[in-house]
């Protein structure tokens, strides 16, 4: 006989009686602080409940959605007492996009408390305390990101697609068509892509979209059937009307509708260009990608005739600075065609870089580690630099830099390189992603 499922979620309090809460229950919580992912917390019944969309100080509404042991996940449904802080988002789809998640709090507290996070973690973690900390590197606020994935589902009882990003916790999709963080040409194609996509002859046959801004807009329509010749047509027309380059992909890889079409960005300060494509790991954030990687230069110092070690090397985004600069830069990438695109990079824009393909998640192994280096710089996934912190002493470097998207990693790894040796003398936030709980780091290490 098969069990009913249960909405409850079973629970054990402080007493150590099990009791259920069920799932959509609803209760008034008092917020106490913030988790590092940007939700409030509250202690109620003997549990931690983490509640989206709530600040330190305020009495709420919310709803639970799920938990595990004494922790139980809940959404804010309403505002009892509001905090000061407090204000009213700049985008109207907040409360439902499960994109931005701090936009009732303005910049300067979001700038505050994601600094915070980064020190807490560093000295919980690691035990460590820079020797200095940088100011924060923060840019515009809003209609900064320059890539963004667009959400598509068929709505048969509609008859059409819903067209938007995906609701928070959840494969809902948010039907919209507009979003303030994009930067000005990706807001002009999403405001006009679900009436694009709606009026093809097989809208259902859209899986996802993505949209890219570089030295060009572009399109990425991802389909999981065939397109006829005419939504090809409509789809091209569409495209060309915005200026964009439209790529096409079905089963295999992406494809360019038009040959000879380039995705690109430039780094004008360094005068180089890189170019990608769909897959290829991008910073969405243009300015603030410039001025991360002038930052490292500087805080690198002369480079001139130095050996630098560039670790999770991608498209050559620290690589090709490195070289203009005068430095011998080996540039080491895990995924062979971003290995290819990066040595690519660096000929057609005159730069000497050597690219190789190695694991870096695995023991160090191959030719690349026999000459040492001067300088590693690691710009590694969230995932973080593990392995390459285990082994740091065998590649000779008398300094670090570490550029981390996620400040547990960096603190993890942070711990690694202080037992080998090398302390750490400068940090600082960098505001990738405003309006986010996501925060990004740039740590320098130096030997003792």
């Amino acid at each position: 006989m098969k069990r009913k499922a249960t909405s409850q979620l079973r629970l054990q309090p402080a007493g150590g009686k099990a009791a259920a809460v069920p799932v959509g229950r609803k209760v008034q919580l008092h917020i106490e602080r913030m988790a590092h992912d940007g939700r409030g917390i509250a202690y109620l019944e003997g549990r931690t409940w983490f509640v989206s969309g709530a600040l330190p100080g305020e009495q709420v509404q919310a709803q639970v959605l799920g938990g595990r042991q004494k922790l139980v996940d809940a959404r804010m449904l309403a505002v009892l007492t509001p905090s000061a802080q407090r204000r009213e988002p700049a985008c109207p789809h907040t409360e439902r996009c499960g994109g931005c998640n701090l936009q009732h709090w303005p910049e300067a507290q979001q700038l505050a408390f994601k600094q915070q996070s980064l020190a807490d973690q560093l000295k919980r973690v690691a035990q460590l305390e820079p020797e200095h900390w940088a100011a924060p590197l923060a840019g515009e606020p809003l209609a900064y990101r320059r890539r963004a994935r667009v959400a598509v589902r068929w709505n048969a009882q509609r008859q059409q697609l819903d067209v938007g990003f995906r609701a928070e916790a959840s494969q809902e999709v948010v039907a919209l068509n507009d979003c303030a963080v994009l930067v000005q040409p990706l807001q002009k194609i999403l405001h006009a892509l679900p009436a694009t996509l709606n009026a093809l002859e097989a809208p259902q046959s859209v899986g996802h979209v993505e949209l890219f801004y570089g030295d060009a807009s572009a399109v990425l329509v991802r389909h999981t059937k065939p397109l006829s010749e005419s939504d090809q047509q409509a789809l091209q027309r569409w495209a060309d009307s915005h200026a964009a380059q439209l790529w096409l992909q079905g089963k295999g890889e992406p494809e360019a509708s038009v040959a000879g079409q380039v995705l690109s960005y430039s780094l004008p300060s360094w005068q180089v260009q890189l170019g990608y494509r769909p897959g290829d790991f991008v910073q969405v954030n243009a300015a603030l990608n410039e001025r991360m990687v002038a930052q490292a230069l500087d805080w690198l110092g002369d480079v001139q005739g130095l050996r630098v070690l560039d670790l999770f090397s991608g498209l050559g985004n620290f690589s090709l600075p490195l070289a203009r600069c005068g430095a011998e830069v080996t540039a080491v990438e895990g995924v062979a065609g971003m290995v290819a695109r990066a040595q690519h990079n660096a000929e057609a824009n005159g730069l000497k870089v050597r690219c190789v393909q190695a694991d870096l998640f695995a023991p160090l192994a191959g030719n690349w580690l026999a000459d040492g280096c001067d300088i590693v710089l690691l710009d590694p996934p969230r995932d973080g630099a593990q392995q390459v912190a285990k082994q740091i002493k065998e590649l000779g470097a008398a300094r670090v830099l570490y550029v981390s998207c996620n400040p547990a990693t960096l603190a993890r790894d942070a711990a690694l390189l202080a037992e080998q040796g090398y302390r750490l003398v400068k940090a600082g936030l960098l505001d990738m992603f405003p309006q986010t709980a996501h925060a990004e780091a740039m740590a320098l290490f130096a030997q003792y």
